[in-house]
């Protein structure tokens, strides 16, 4: 396992099973029938891996998602276990990196689209609406200012890029072509409602749930709900108390990273520049807030 001077962890070495994917956060290993999920605390801004992560970042990922996985049941998922004494005996041995940041999953086909839900008007979605009045293609009403609420949440597929490569926005007709008509309809229509569902949860909690973005897959001829789930990383989560219109709130996820990183000479091409200590730990505290203010616990 690798760690850095924070405490944070980079990446697992487990030699006991295949290594499939070392994605921009999560190691992912083949059970046989199953997959093996590992959030590290590596943190990616503008598609680019950092080279110092965030400590408990990857157990915040995974205890937030666990705990929207279970409210919103109503939808399949993934998830087979959490239980890391369920776990096979040949990951016994590496209880001290997995326990918290590890799940087994089923082995789900991925669909090639990335699906965001978005409440307001914020990031590239804002950056779009100044230059065309629309979203993904989707025309707005004029005179909406930045961070406002939308009068309804749209719905913008984007593709799924490689590591070191870019997302790019697609509308809805392109999903279409790249998953057919049913699939796009089914994806769309889930989104929409898992983040009214959410949005609507955590505005009792205080937060503002402005956008968020999901993966499906198929399994067993059946779409289900898979990887993480509106956790800081995938979401935008402002404090309400904090909320005005004009501006870009203040968030508890990794806009805050974006931000410093939009302060330094970078062209946000690999190699990423070091996060300073400050903003490290500045944005474990963020991390650890959304975390205690969703699920109402502390994690550490």
């Amino acid at each position: 396992m690798k760690y850095d001077l924070n405490g944070a962890l980079l990446r697992t070495e487990i030699n006991s099973v295949p290594l499939i994917n070392r994605g921009k956060v999560r190691d992912i290993y083949d059970l046989g029938d199953t997959l093996l999920f590992v959030a590290t605390d590596r943190i990616s801004a503008f598609d680019c891996v950092m080279p110092n992560g965030i400590p408990n970042k990857g157990k915040v990922l995974t205890q937030v998602s666990l705990f929207w996985f279970e409210m919103m049941n109503w939808i399949p998922n993934h998830l087979i276990s959490s239980n890391f004494s369920e776990f096979p005996k040949s990951l016994q041995k590496y209880e001290i990196d997995l326990r918290d940041r590890s799940i087994i999953v089923k082995k789900a086909e991925p669909l090639p689209v990335e699906c965001i839900a978005r409440g307001y008007i914020i990031g590239s979605g804002w950056k779009d609406y100044q230059k065309t009045g629309k979203i993904c293609g989707i025309e707005l009403r004029k005179n909406y200012k930045q961070a406002e609420r939308l009068d309804s949440p749209i719905f913008t597929p984007s593709t799924k890029a490689d590591q070191g490569l870019h997302d790019e926005n697609i509308s809805f007709e392109k999903a279409i072509t790249l998953i057919g008509q049913d699939a796009a309809d089914k994806i769309k229509e889930l989104t929409l409602k898992i983040y009214s569902t959410a949005a609507d949860f955590a505005e009792r909690k205080g937060i503002i749930l402005a956008d968020t973005k999901f993966e499906f897959g198929f399994y067993n001829d059946e779409i289900i709900l898979i990887d993480e789930v509106l956790t800081p990383d995938s979401s935008r989560f402002w404090p309400a108390n904090l909320y005005e219109v004009g501006c870009s709130p203040p968030s508890l996820d990794k806009q805050f990273v974006r931000d410093y990183l939009e302060t330094c000479d970078w062209d946000k091409t690999a190699p990423a520049p070091v996060l300073p200590n400050e903003v490290v730990l500045k944005t474990e505290q963020k991390y650890l807030e959304a975390y205690k203010t969703i699920i109402d616990n502390d994690l550490i």
